[in-house]
């Protein structure tokens, strides 16, 4: 929850500078260090011994970053998903609703116009601190009671009242998926695990003495930077509904202008 609320206040700008900018001078500043202390020719003799035990620290460490960015990017895919098909089947009950007996398709559509309502200036704020609306989800309860309330007479309402069922469970199925979502889907356990071993990492170009000490500089701040940077895109993308890189929502309000327009 924390991380959360870090994430949803500070701006994006602001937190690429910071850390990037943390990142480089750490990296940096404990080469240059150390570079200081023992000299060149001292730290040298580590190259040959240190570069292999840097190749596998690097190799896992980017295997599991790569891991990390690679599942929040197909969880956010996967919410935008989920909010797409829940707008689409609010639009599609909606159609539904005009075929309905006339008193029933008013009050459903009465029930999903809250709902969406809810969903944009209630659940979407929430949802930037890993929170639910309870408003939103009395809306849907009440729209469930309004749809089972309904009493098919003939076989053509029977199908437009199963088609009915299957889209209130599509609603109430993506709502949850992306209520699950946005709390993050990365255990805190594995962000302790990256940020550990970014730091050792990062750490390990002190131990190099190259000739040039103006190239080996601009190669450790190049990697620290890097680094940072694939961190700080798994962030943003492990939390959809919140900060500068929040989802949209465009969907929802395109359906709220489909649904304008009164059941006749």
């Amino acid at each position: 929850m924390e991380m959360i609320k870090i994430v949803d206040q500070i701006p994006l700008w602001v937190a690429l500078v910071a850390v990037t900018g943390v990142a480089i001078l750490y990296s940096v500043g404990l080469m240059l260090l150390t570079r200081y202390i023992y000299g060149r020719d001292r730290l040298s003799l580590n190259n040959e011994v240190a570069g292999f035990k840097f190749a596998v620290i690097g190799v896992f460490y980017g295997l599991l970053l790569a891991f990390v960015v690679i599942a929040v990017w197909e969880e956010f895919q996967s919410t935008v998903t989920a909010v797409r098909n829940e707008a689409k089947a609010v639009v599609d009950l909606h159609e539904i609703a005009r075929a309905l007996p006339e008193e029933d398709g008013k009050k459903i559509h009465e029930r999903l116009l809250a709902y969406v309502d809810g969903v944009l200036t209630k659940e979407w704020p929430a949802m930037a601190l890993g929170e639910h609306s309870k408003e939103v989800s009395e809306a849907l309860a009440q729209l469930s009671r309004t749809v089972f309330e309904v009493h098919p007479q003939d076989q053509r309402e029977l199908a437009l009242y199963q088609d009915t069922l299957r889209l209130l469970a599509l609603i109430a199925d993506n709502r949850t998926e992306r209520l699950d979502n946005a709390n993050g889907s990365v255990p805190g356990i594995l962000w302790f695990v990256l940020i550990i071993g970014g730091i050792v990492t990062l750490a390990y170009p002190a131990f190099f003495a190259s000739t040039s000490i103006g190239a080996q500089t601009l190669m450790t701040a190049a990697l620290a930077g890097l680094v940072a940077l694939a961190l700080l895109i798994a962030l943003m993308f492990d939390f959809p509904f919140t900060g500068d890189v929040r989802m949209s929502t465009h969907p929802f309000e395109e359906a709220k202008l489909k649904m304008d327009t009164p059941v006749p």
